[in-house]
């Protein structure tokens, strides 16, 4: 839930690394409001045809959003599809967190 009460649209990602990188397999789980019939998806800000899916594996690099009716877009997600990388956890850090990272080429 957001501060003021309101439930928002997310997207979540499996594996849960950032920056996510392509050869990673990377899925997308769109959670909101509404059915999975009632996603719209978005890679690099235009529409893109996934309609009727929650989620998908991402097979082409890109900035991800989508948008479910009553919670609206969710925040973007970028995939990569660099050769080498160095990865923290999706989730939020605060500060004295220990922290686990990644090096993957």
């Amino acid at each position: 839930l957001s501060p003021t009460g309101a439930q928002t649209t997310q997207l979540l990602m499996d594996p849960p690394w950032r920056p996510a990188v392509l050869w990673d397999r990377v899925t997308l789980t769109c959670q909101g409001s509404g059915t999975a019939g009632d996603t719209t998806w978005y890679r690099d800000g235009q529409h893109w045809g996934q309609e009727g899916h929650d989620h998908f594996t991402v097979t082409v690099s890109g900035t991800y959003m989508c948008d479910r009716p009553g919670t609206g877009l969710s925040l973007p997600v970028r995939i990569l599809n660099d050769r080498l990388v160095l990865q923290v956890p999706a989730w939020p850090l605060l500060e004295g967190d220990t922290v686990t990272l990644r090096c993957r080429r």
